[in-house]
């Protein structure tokens, strides 16, 4: 039996509930895979949903999600380490450990084992690169290493970086890991398109309704720049240019509901593309009732 569990699915098809009554059924933890929940106040825009933790008056523990400030950026680098720690902490602990969300390049990093290593910018390096040749940064570049992509000094833009990232890595190159690739049994909620439109509208009303707006002006309010929410997508770029004037209330909704609709239908792409990539999905009708859907993943993960 493989210890993670994974559950995915595009958005509006009831995925936390479904991950946190398994994870009561049998004694787990949820590991969030959505890039936007792993920022504070932003609960209503990103769906954190967190009432839903609580099943029969007990708390289902959730990982990666309230985890950064707004405004900051999180890489896929980030994410993976952040997911290995917490990981690992859930199988220390005896409990199960499951992965649910719709972002799937997190889920297929941590699945697959990305290689990724953090190289971050230094200012200091390239300013004092600026000046030079590309023949004088071919020669520095073979400094660090034997030259066996050529592309690497085609330009100085691409040499500097090279040289960069050769830096770094001569010096924490026992920071940089590689993760092992995880055996997991992959659940997907699947749900009728015409019922996916209905649901991602309704639900959209319903969070306008709950102040969604008034969420993003107090964001602003602390001190995040537009800009920063807008960098989010969907639902933080749309209230975003409403609030600040850009888009009337009616622009706002119909733009919006648009742009939801389209993410849903990527995210489905990203799906059927990882099981060409080899990935195994069992498909769920999230249509049926709660009890026949944890029959049918309780006989799907006992395999």
């Amino acid at each position: 039996m493989k210890s993670l569990i994974t559950i995915l699915g595009p958005t509006a098809c009831g995925k936390t509930m479904f991950a946190a009554h398994l994870a009561h059924a049998l004694d787990g933890e949820i590991l969030s895979a959505d890039s936007r929940q792993i920022y504070k106040q932003m609960d209503i825009g990103t769906g954190k949903d967190l009432t839903e933790y609580t099943i029969r008056g007990r708390f289902i523990p959730y990982h990666l999600i309230d985890i950064r400030e707004p405004g900051d950026k999180y890489t896929l680098f980030d994410y993976q380490h952040d997911f290995h720690a917490a990981y690992t902490d859930i199988l220390s602990r005896g409990k199960r450990p499951i992965l649910c969300g719709g972002t799937g390049l997190y889920i297929e990093s941590v699945l697959k084992g990305y290689n990724l290593p953090d190289v971050p910018v230094n200012p200091a390096l390239r300013q004092s690169l600026e000046e030079k040749s590309i023949d004088e940064l071919t020669q520095i570049l073979q400094g660090y290493r034997p030259l066996h992509n050529t592309t690497d000094t085609d330009t100085k833009k691409r040499a500097i970086r090279a040289i960069e990232i050769a830096d770094f890595e001569s010096k924490q190159a026992s920071s940089v890991c590689s993760f092992p690739p995880l055996e997991s049994t992959i659940l997907g909620l699947h749900i009728d398109r015409t019922l996916r439109r209905e649901k991602i509208t309704s639900r959209l009303k319903s969070r306008i309704q709950e102040g969604m707006i008034e969420e993003v002006k107090q964001i602003i309010d602390s001190g995040v720049s537009p800009d920063d929410l807008i960098y989010y997508g969907l639902e933080y770029k749309f209230v975003t240019l409403h609030v600040v004037g850009i888009l009337r209330y009616e622009e706002m909704f119909r733009q919006l509901e648009i742009a939801i609709h389209q993410f849903a239908k990527r995210q489905m792409t990203w799906f059927r593309g990882m099981e060409r990539r080899g990935f195994t999905i069992h498909w769920i009708d999230t249509m049926l009732p709660l009890e026949q859907k944890l029959e049918q993943a309780y006989s799907l993960i006992e395999k």
